[in-house]
Protein backbone atom coordinates (compact mmCIF):
# COMPACT_ATOMS: atom_id res chain seq x y z
CA UNK A 1 0.00 0.00 0.00
CA UNK A 2 2.03 3.03 -1.22
CA UNK A 3 -1.02 5.55 -0.90
CA UNK A 4 -3.45 6.53 1.83
CA UNK A 5 -6.36 4.03 1.51
CA UNK A 6 -9.85 4.87 1.01
CA UNK A 7 -13.16 4.01 2.39
CA UNK A 8 -16.21 3.97 0.52
CA UNK A 9 -17.86 7.20 1.78
CA UNK A 10 -21.72 5.53 1.83
CA UNK A 11 -20.21 3.22 4.37
CA UNK A 12 -18.23 5.26 6.45
CA UNK A 13 -21.61 7.36 6.25
CA UNK A 14 -23.31 4.16 7.69
CA UNK A 15 -20.19 3.26 10.37
CA UNK A 16 -20.19 6.57 11.74
CA UNK A 17 -24.19 6.66 12.21
CA UNK A 18 -23.74 3.43 14.40
CA UNK A 19 -21.00 4.54 16.17
CA UNK A 20 -23.25 8.30 16.88
CA UNK A 21 -26.65 5.36 17.68
CA UNK A 22 -24.62 3.78 20.10
CA UNK A 23 -23.18 6.42 22.15
CA UNK A 24 -25.75 6.28 24.59
CA UNK A 25 -25.07 2.57 25.95
CA UNK A 26 -20.84 3.18 25.02
CA UNK A 27 -21.01 6.10 28.20
CA UNK A 28 -22.99 4.10 30.25
CA UNK A 29 -21.35 0.95 30.21
CA UNK A 30 -18.43 3.31 30.68
CA UNK A 31 -19.46 5.13 33.39
CA UNK A 32 -19.90 1.41 34.73
CA UNK A 33 -16.62 0.53 34.18
CA UNK A 34 -15.53 3.81 36.35
CA UNK A 35 -17.25 2.36 39.07
CA UNK A 36 -15.03 -0.01 39.61
CA UNK A 37 -11.78 0.84 41.43
CA UNK A 38 -9.73 -1.04 39.75
CA UNK A 39 -6.56 0.10 41.16
CA UNK A 40 -3.85 -2.18 42.24
CA UNK A 41 -4.32 -5.18 43.60
CA UNK A 42 -8.45 -4.94 43.14
CA UNK A 43 -8.50 -5.09 39.27
CA UNK A 44 -9.96 -8.12 39.32
CA UNK A 45 -13.58 -6.60 39.71
CA UNK A 46 -13.48 -4.78 36.54
CA UNK A 47 -12.38 -7.40 34.69
CA UNK A 48 -14.94 -9.78 35.66
CA UNK A 49 -16.88 -6.89 34.02
CA UNK A 50 -15.51 -7.09 31.39
CA UNK A 51 -14.92 -10.95 30.95
CA UNK A 52 -18.77 -11.12 30.95
CA UNK A 53 -19.62 -8.41 28.70
CA UNK A 54 -17.19 -10.19 25.60
CA UNK A 55 -18.33 -13.34 26.51
CA UNK A 56 -22.22 -12.22 25.71
CA UNK A 57 -20.90 -10.92 22.48
CA UNK A 58 -19.64 -14.09 21.47
CA UNK A 59 -16.29 -13.67 21.48
CA UNK A 60 -14.10 -16.82 22.45
CA UNK A 61 -12.28 -15.64 25.77
CA UNK A 62 -9.35 -16.48 27.90
CA UNK A 63 -8.77 -14.90 31.86
CA UNK A 64 -5.33 -15.64 32.89
CA UNK A 65 -3.72 -13.93 36.52
CA UNK A 66 -0.28 -12.77 35.39
CA UNK A 67 2.51 -15.49 36.71
CA UNK A 68 5.68 -13.41 36.71
CA UNK A 69 7.65 -17.28 36.57
CA UNK A 70 6.58 -17.14 33.26
CA UNK A 71 7.94 -13.53 31.69
CA UNK A 72 10.83 -13.09 34.08
CA UNK A 73 14.04 -13.88 31.81
CA UNK A 74 12.32 -12.41 29.19
CA UNK A 75 13.87 -8.81 28.06
CA UNK A 76 10.99 -5.90 28.62
CA UNK A 77 9.74 -8.02 31.65
CA UNK A 78 9.52 -5.36 35.00
CA UNK A 79 10.38 -6.45 38.26
CA UNK A 80 7.72 -6.97 40.40
CA UNK A 81 7.57 -6.06 44.61
CA UNK A 82 3.80 -7.23 45.10
CA UNK A 83 1.36 -10.12 44.99
CA UNK A 84 -0.49 -10.93 41.28
CA UNK A 85 -3.30 -12.39 42.38
CA UNK A 86 -5.57 -10.12 41.29
CA UNK A 87 -3.42 -8.86 38.40
CA UNK A 88 -5.81 -10.42 35.66
CA UNK A 89 -5.87 -9.95 32.56
CA UNK A 90 -8.76 -10.50 29.67
CA UNK A 91 -9.05 -11.26 26.00
CA UNK A 92 -11.94 -11.36 23.84
CA UNK A 93 -11.15 -12.98 20.57
CA UNK A 94 -13.35 -12.60 17.26
CA UNK A 95 -12.41 -15.45 14.40
CA UNK A 96 -14.18 -14.55 10.99
CA UNK A 97 -15.40 -17.03 8.60
CA UNK A 98 -12.94 -16.53 6.02
CA UNK A 99 -9.63 -15.11 7.07
CA UNK A 100 -9.61 -12.09 4.34
CA UNK A 101 -7.99 -9.48 6.19
CA UNK A 102 -5.54 -8.50 7.88
CA UNK A 103 -5.30 -9.55 11.63
CA UNK A 104 -5.65 -6.93 14.99
CA UNK A 105 -4.91 -6.48 18.59
CA UNK A 106 -7.47 -3.99 20.49
CA UNK A 107 -5.53 -3.22 23.53
CA UNK A 108 -6.48 -1.52 26.75
CA UNK A 109 -5.65 -1.05 30.21
CA UNK A 110 -7.69 -1.18 33.15
CA UNK A 111 -6.00 -0.73 35.79
CA UNK A 112 -5.85 3.06 37.59
CA UNK A 113 -3.81 5.45 39.53
CA UNK A 114 -4.80 5.72 43.45
CA UNK A 115 -7.08 9.08 43.71
CA UNK A 116 -5.01 10.95 45.95
CA UNK A 117 -6.96 13.12 48.52
CA UNK A 118 -10.20 12.52 48.54
CA UNK A 119 -11.34 15.78 49.82
CA UNK A 120 -9.24 17.54 46.59
CA UNK A 121 -11.66 16.24 44.37
CA UNK A 122 -15.41 17.75 43.47
CA UNK A 123 -17.11 14.35 43.37
CA UNK A 124 -16.67 10.82 44.40
CA UNK A 125 -13.99 9.71 41.80
CA UNK A 126 -15.47 6.15 41.51
CA UNK A 127 -18.85 7.71 41.21
CA UNK A 128 -18.74 8.96 37.08
CA UNK A 129 -20.71 12.04 36.30
CA UNK A 130 -21.35 14.35 32.94
CA UNK A 131 -21.15 17.73 32.83
CA UNK A 132 -21.09 19.44 29.27
CA UNK A 133 -19.05 17.31 27.16
CA UNK A 134 -16.97 15.94 29.81
CA UNK A 135 -17.24 11.92 31.76
CA UNK A 136 -15.65 12.61 35.01
CA UNK A 137 -14.20 9.81 37.34
CA UNK A 138 -10.48 8.25 37.83
CA UNK A 139 -9.37 6.11 35.31
CA UNK A 140 -12.50 7.87 32.54
CA UNK A 141 -9.92 9.05 30.16
CA UNK A 142 -6.80 6.81 31.55
CA UNK A 143 -8.07 4.70 30.04
CA UNK A 144 -11.34 3.21 30.32
CA UNK A 145 -13.34 5.71 27.60
CA UNK A 146 -10.66 4.10 25.11
CA UNK A 147 -10.75 0.92 26.45
CA UNK A 148 -14.68 0.71 25.77
CA UNK A 149 -14.13 2.09 22.36
CA UNK A 150 -12.36 -0.68 21.45
CA UNK A 151 -15.53 -2.56 21.89
CA UNK A 152 -18.38 -0.45 20.97
CA UNK A 153 -16.17 0.04 17.46
CA UNK A 154 -16.99 -3.51 16.93
CA UNK A 155 -20.47 -3.14 18.24
CA UNK A 156 -21.61 -0.70 15.46
CA UNK A 157 -20.38 -2.86 13.05
CA UNK A 158 -22.67 -5.30 14.13
CA UNK A 159 -25.07 -3.01 14.15
CA UNK A 160 -25.04 -2.81 10.73
CA UNK A 161 -24.72 -6.59 10.33
CA UNK A 162 -20.83 -6.32 9.53
CA UNK A 163 -17.77 -8.46 11.32
CA UNK A 164 -13.90 -8.00 10.93
CA UNK A 165 -12.83 -10.05 7.87
CA UNK A 166 -9.72 -10.50 10.22
CA UNK A 167 -8.68 -12.48 13.66
CA UNK A 168 -9.27 -9.22 15.87
CA UNK A 169 -8.10 -9.54 19.78
CA UNK A 170 -9.74 -7.25 22.18
CA UNK A 171 -7.29 -7.08 25.41
CA UNK A 172 -8.19 -5.80 28.81
CA UNK A 173 -4.85 -6.17 30.46
CA UNK A 174 -3.33 -4.96 33.83
CA UNK A 175 -0.02 -3.35 34.98
CA UNK A 176 0.18 -0.63 32.93
CA UNK A 177 0.43 1.79 35.10
CA UNK A 178 3.72 0.36 37.18
CA UNK A 179 5.35 -2.70 35.34
CA UNK A 180 3.91 -2.83 32.34
CA UNK A 181 4.25 -6.71 32.90
CA UNK A 182 0.43 -7.53 31.74
CA UNK A 183 0.57 -6.57 28.31
CA UNK A 184 3.99 -8.12 27.81
CA UNK A 185 2.28 -11.27 29.44
CA UNK A 186 -0.80 -11.60 26.82
CA UNK A 187 2.46 -11.29 24.38
CA UNK A 188 4.04 -14.08 25.94
CA UNK A 189 1.33 -16.09 26.26
CA UNK A 190 0.73 -16.31 22.06
CA UNK A 191 -1.27 -12.96 21.29
CA UNK A 192 0.07 -11.19 17.88
CA UNK A 193 -1.23 -9.92 15.63
CA UNK A 194 -0.16 -7.60 12.46
CA UNK A 195 -1.22 -3.87 13.80
CA UNK A 196 -2.44 -2.94 17.35
CA UNK A 197 -4.37 0.10 18.47
CA UNK A 198 -4.15 1.02 22.00
CA UNK A 199 -6.44 4.07 22.66
CA UNK A 200 -5.09 6.05 25.57
CA UNK A 201 -5.87 9.62 25.81
CA UNK A 202 -3.86 11.04 22.99
CA UNK A 203 -5.95 14.12 22.12
CA UNK A 204 -6.83 12.43 18.62
CA UNK A 205 -3.10 12.73 17.56
CA UNK A 206 -1.03 9.46 18.00
CA UNK A 207 2.31 8.56 19.91
CA UNK A 208 5.62 8.91 16.96
CA UNK A 209 7.67 7.88 20.01
CA UNK A 210 7.84 7.43 23.78
CA UNK A 211 10.33 7.56 26.41
CA UNK A 212 10.73 4.68 28.41
CA UNK A 213 10.44 4.20 32.13
CA UNK A 214 12.51 3.30 35.32
CA UNK A 215 11.46 2.99 39.06
CA UNK A 216 13.22 2.94 41.33
CA UNK A 217 13.15 3.06 46.05
CA UNK A 218 16.32 4.95 47.62
CA UNK A 219 16.67 3.44 51.08
CA UNK A 220 18.64 6.13 53.91
CA UNK A 221 19.77 4.60 57.16
CA UNK A 222 20.69 7.50 59.85
CA UNK A 223 21.92 7.32 63.50
CA UNK A 224 19.05 7.91 65.35
CA UNK A 225 19.52 9.56 68.82
CA UNK A 226 17.38 11.94 71.03
CA UNK A 227 16.64 15.38 69.49
CA UNK A 228 18.72 16.83 72.55
CA UNK A 229 21.72 15.22 71.15
CA UNK A 230 21.20 15.47 67.41
CA UNK A 231 24.49 17.18 66.49
CA UNK A 232 25.89 13.19 67.46
CA UNK A 233 23.39 11.63 65.42
CA UNK A 234 22.69 11.40 61.27
CA UNK A 235 19.44 12.57 60.41
CA UNK A 236 18.56 10.08 57.17
CA UNK A 237 15.78 12.33 55.65
CA UNK A 238 18.19 15.11 55.81
CA UNK A 239 20.43 12.74 53.98
CA UNK A 240 17.23 11.66 51.57
CA UNK A 241 16.69 15.42 50.73
CA UNK A 242 20.57 15.84 50.23
CA UNK A 243 20.76 12.85 47.39
CA UNK A 244 17.15 14.23 45.95
CA UNK A 245 19.11 17.29 45.38
CA UNK A 246 21.67 15.32 43.72
CA UNK A 247 19.00 13.91 41.69
CA UNK A 248 18.39 16.83 40.21
CA UNK A 249 21.73 17.26 38.62
CA UNK A 250 20.97 14.15 37.66
CA UNK A 251 18.20 15.15 35.59
CA UNK A 252 20.29 18.08 33.60
CA UNK A 253 22.80 15.47 32.82
CA UNK A 254 20.01 13.25 31.04
CA UNK A 255 18.17 16.03 29.58
CA UNK A 256 21.47 17.70 28.05
CA UNK A 257 21.43 14.37 26.26
CA UNK A 258 18.33 15.56 23.78
CA UNK A 259 20.18 16.66 21.07
CA UNK A 260 21.28 13.03 20.28
CA UNK A 261 17.50 11.89 19.78
CA UNK A 262 15.68 13.87 17.34
CA UNK A 263 12.18 12.59 18.24
CA UNK A 264 13.23 15.01 21.58
CA UNK A 265 15.28 17.39 20.57
CA UNK A 266 13.05 20.11 20.15
CA UNK A 267 11.11 19.52 23.51
CA UNK A 268 12.20 21.70 26.56
CA UNK A 269 12.24 18.76 29.33
CA UNK A 270 12.01 15.75 27.90
CA UNK A 271 13.64 13.25 30.46
CA UNK A 272 12.11 14.13 34.11
CA UNK A 273 13.08 12.87 37.43
CA UNK A 274 9.80 12.34 39.54
CA UNK A 275 10.32 11.99 43.39
CA UNK A 276 6.93 10.38 43.69
CA UNK A 277 6.58 9.15 47.30
CA UNK A 278 8.25 10.01 50.89
CA UNK A 279 8.49 8.53 54.03
CA UNK A 280 10.62 8.37 57.24
CA UNK A 281 11.75 8.59 60.76
CA UNK A 282 9.60 7.05 63.74
CA UNK A 283 8.95 10.26 66.18
CA UNK A 284 9.30 13.59 65.93
CA UNK A 285 11.83 14.20 69.21
CA UNK A 286 14.44 11.20 67.63
CA UNK A 287 17.16 11.96 65.02
CA UNK A 288 15.55 9.68 62.03
CA UNK A 289 17.13 6.67 61.54
CA UNK A 290 15.61 6.01 58.37
CA UNK A 291 14.00 7.54 54.54
CA UNK A 292 13.04 6.21 52.01
CA UNK A 293 12.47 8.15 48.58
CA UNK A 294 10.14 6.21 45.70
CA UNK A 295 11.81 7.59 42.22
CA UNK A 296 10.36 7.97 38.48
CA UNK A 297 12.61 8.80 35.88
CA UNK A 298 12.59 8.26 32.03
CA UNK A 299 15.14 6.65 28.81
CA UNK A 300 15.20 7.63 25.40
CA UNK A 301 14.35 5.33 22.94
CA UNK A 302 17.55 3.29 22.06
CA UNK A 303 18.50 3.33 25.89
CA UNK A 304 18.70 -0.04 27.76
CA UNK A 305 17.26 0.02 30.41
CA UNK A 306 19.16 -2.69 32.40
CA UNK A 307 22.33 -0.65 32.12
CA UNK A 308 20.52 2.71 32.66
CA UNK A 309 19.73 1.10 36.03
CA UNK A 310 23.68 0.90 36.71
CA UNK A 311 23.99 4.02 36.00
CA UNK A 312 21.49 5.54 38.54
CA UNK A 313 23.49 3.24 40.99
CA UNK A 314 26.63 4.37 40.00
CA UNK A 315 25.59 8.08 40.29
CA UNK A 316 24.13 7.63 43.47
CA UNK A 317 27.55 6.23 44.65
CA UNK A 318 29.22 8.76 43.55
CA UNK A 319 26.64 11.61 44.90
CA UNK A 320 26.90 9.73 48.14
CA UNK A 321 30.65 10.44 48.32
CA UNK A 322 30.17 14.12 48.73
CA UNK A 323 28.23 13.33 51.68
CA UNK A 324 30.12 13.05 55.10
CA UNK A 325 27.99 9.82 56.50
CA UNK A 326 26.61 8.93 53.56
CA UNK A 327 30.11 8.66 52.18
CA UNK A 328 30.93 5.38 54.38
CA UNK A 329 27.59 4.62 54.66
CA UNK A 330 25.45 4.43 50.70
CA UNK A 331 21.95 3.74 50.20
CA UNK A 332 20.60 1.09 48.99
CA UNK A 333 19.17 1.25 45.25
CA UNK A 334 15.75 -1.52 44.92
CA UNK A 335 14.52 -1.91 41.73
CA UNK A 336 11.47 -2.09 41.99
CA UNK A 337 8.71 -1.20 38.80
CA UNK A 338 8.91 0.01 35.53
CA UNK A 339 12.06 -1.75 33.74
CA UNK A 340 10.57 -0.42 30.39
CA UNK A 341 12.90 1.12 27.22
CA UNK A 342 11.28 3.53 25.11
CA UNK A 343 10.18 2.83 21.19
CA UNK A 344 9.78 5.08 17.93
CA UNK A 345 7.89 4.41 15.00
CA UNK A 346 9.09 4.43 11.95
CA UNK A 347 6.62 7.05 10.21
CA UNK A 348 4.87 5.95 6.43
CA UNK A 349 3.59 2.22 7.83
CA UNK A 350 0.42 0.58 5.86
CA UNK A 351 -0.95 0.76 9.18
CA UNK A 352 -0.15 4.35 9.90
CA UNK A 353 -1.57 5.69 6.76
CA UNK A 354 -4.77 3.58 7.52
CA UNK A 355 -5.27 5.32 11.05
CA UNK A 356 -4.56 8.77 9.29
CA UNK A 357 -7.22 7.92 6.74
CA UNK A 358 -9.82 6.33 9.22
CA UNK A 359 -9.32 9.80 11.35
CA UNK A 360 -9.56 11.99 8.56
CA UNK A 361 -13.02 10.44 7.66
CA UNK A 362 -14.31 10.55 11.12
CA UNK A 363 -13.02 13.83 12.31
CA UNK A 364 -12.22 15.87 8.71
CA UNK A 365 -8.52 16.50 10.56
CA UNK A 366 -5.22 15.28 9.16
CA UNK A 367 -3.87 13.27 12.20
CA UNK A 368 -0.70 14.66 13.91
CA UNK A 369 1.90 12.80 15.38
CA UNK A 370 3.40 13.66 18.76
CA UNK A 371 6.20 12.28 21.26
CA UNK A 372 5.12 11.10 24.86
CA UNK A 373 6.54 11.41 27.66
CA UNK A 374 4.78 8.79 29.29
CA UNK A 375 5.41 4.92 29.47
CA UNK A 376 2.87 3.49 26.89
CA UNK A 377 2.17 -0.25 26.63
CA UNK A 378 3.27 -0.32 22.58
CA UNK A 379 6.33 -0.95 23.50
CA UNK A 380 5.80 -4.57 24.49
CA UNK A 381 4.71 -4.67 20.47
CA UNK A 382 7.17 -2.79 18.93
CA UNK A 383 10.36 -3.24 20.55
CA UNK A 384 9.33 -7.26 20.82
CA UNK A 385 7.31 -8.52 18.00
CA UNK A 386 7.78 -5.51 15.37
CA UNK A 387 4.21 -5.04 15.27
CA UNK A 388 3.25 -1.27 14.36
CA UNK A 389 1.19 0.09 17.47
CA UNK A 390 -0.98 3.22 17.22
CA UNK A 391 -1.55 4.79 20.32
CA UNK A 392 -4.33 7.11 19.43
CA UNK A 393 -7.46 8.31 21.93
CA UNK A 394 -9.29 10.86 23.26
CA UNK A 395 -9.21 14.78 24.80
CA UNK A 396 -9.01 14.13 28.25
CA UNK A 397 -8.11 16.47 31.66
CA UNK A 398 -6.71 15.57 34.38
CA UNK A 399 -5.16 12.21 34.04
CA UNK A 400 -3.12 10.99 37.15
CA UNK A 401 -4.59 14.27 39.12
CA UNK A 402 -8.07 15.34 40.31
CA UNK A 403 -11.20 15.73 38.76
CA UNK A 404 -9.79 13.52 35.74
CA UNK A 405 -12.37 13.53 32.88
CA UNK A 406 -12.62 12.61 29.19
CA UNK A 407 -14.25 14.55 26.20
CA UNK A 408 -17.11 12.27 25.12
CA UNK A 409 -17.57 14.33 21.93
CA UNK A 410 -13.59 13.02 21.12
CA UNK A 411 -14.48 9.39 22.35
CA UNK A 412 -17.32 9.40 19.25
CA UNK A 413 -14.63 10.50 17.33
CA UNK A 414 -12.02 8.13 18.14
CA UNK A 415 -14.79 5.45 18.22
CA UNK A 416 -15.43 6.32 14.65
CA UNK A 417 -11.65 6.37 13.91
CA UNK A 418 -11.31 2.91 15.22
CA UNK A 419 -14.16 1.28 13.44
CA UNK A 420 -13.56 2.81 10.17
CA UNK A 421 -9.95 1.52 10.87
CA UNK A 422 -11.11 -2.17 11.62
CA UNK A 423 -13.32 -1.62 8.13
CA UNK A 424 -9.83 -0.53 6.00
CA UNK A 425 -7.53 -2.85 7.93
CA UNK A 426 -9.43 -5.90 8.93
CA UNK A 427 -11.87 -5.73 5.92
CA UNK A 428 -15.31 -7.02 6.66
CA UNK A 429 -17.94 -9.83 6.17
CA UNK A 430 -21.39 -10.21 6.37
CA UNK A 431 -22.35 -11.73 9.80
CA UNK A 432 -24.59 -14.15 8.38
CA UNK A 433 -22.92 -16.01 5.85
Amino acid sequence: MNTRPEIDAALARKIQGAVRDGMADQIAFTEELVRKPSVRGQEHTAQDFLFQELKARGYAMDRWAIDPAEIENHPGFSPVAVPYDNAINVVGTHRPRDEQGRSLILNGHVDVVPTGPLDMWERAPFEPHIEGDWLYGRGSADMKAGLVANIFALDALKRLGYQPAATVHVQSVTEEECTGNGALSALARGYKAEAAIIPEPMGEGFARASVGVIWFRVHVKGHPVHVADASTGENAIDAAIFLIGELKTYEKQRNALKKDHPHFAELEKPINVNIGKIEGGDWASSVPAWCSFDVRTALYPGENAKEAAREIETFLRGASGKHSFLGNNPPEIEFNGFMAEGFELEAGSDAEKTLAAAHTTATSKELESFTSLAYLDARVFVLYDGTPCLVYGPVSKGIHGFNEAVSIKSTENVTNTIALFIALWCGLEPISG
